[in-house]
């Protein structure tokens, strides 16, 4: 595990990072396929191309894991995150073929401390991941918990509620 650079209280809402790149090869399509989402399209090319894909393409479940995958490696593993209650949205906007490099941007939507928790802060995101050319292929929004650096002030809550933060 590495030195936590990131606590709650760095996490502005209307910050974006880049979270890094990925390129699918055909052979992981069809392994997460085989495990996971055994459709037609996701496992053969010849199924594939007869779908309204228009070829192989990988599991939108598969997409999730590696924009997963990115965020730990690059995000999370320097944070001090203490998991998920969940995500909000979820879509899958266009296929991803084998050859596609995947490159995830994550933006912070909001940012307030956690009522409950006052060591935590929540944190409401969205990760947008996009091809070689742009083109978006999967868009979620959720939320995070992070530790604090410093636990909330009697003030900070008031304030919080006030501005009807609920947990």
């Amino acid at each position: 595990m590495a030195d936590i650079r990131y606590y709650w209280e760095d996490l502005a809402a209307g910050s974006r990072r880049d979270l890094g790149t990925v390129t699918l090869t055909a052979q992981e399509i069809k392994d997460f396929a085989r495990q996971f989402d055994p459709q037609p399209f996701h496992l053969d090319e010849e199924a594939g191309r007869r779908s309204i894909f228009g070829g192989l393409c990988a599991s939108g479940w598969h997409t999730c894991s590696l924009a997963m995958r990115l965020t730990v490696q690059n995000f999370l593993h320097e944070s001090s995150s203490m998991g998920s209650p969940g995500l909000e949205n979820l879509k899958w906007l266009k296929p991803v073929h084998p050859g596609d490099t995947l490159r995830l941007q994550h933006v912070i939507l909001e940012s307030r401390p956690l009522r409950t928790r006052l060591d935590v802060g929540l944190v409401r995101s969205r990760w947008e991941m996009s091809n070689q050319r742009g083109e978006p292929v999967m868009q979620m929004e959720g939320y995070g918990m992070f530790r604090r650096r410093h636990p909330a002030t009697p003030e900070e809550m008031d304030r919080s509620e006030a501005n009807g933060d609920k947990d």
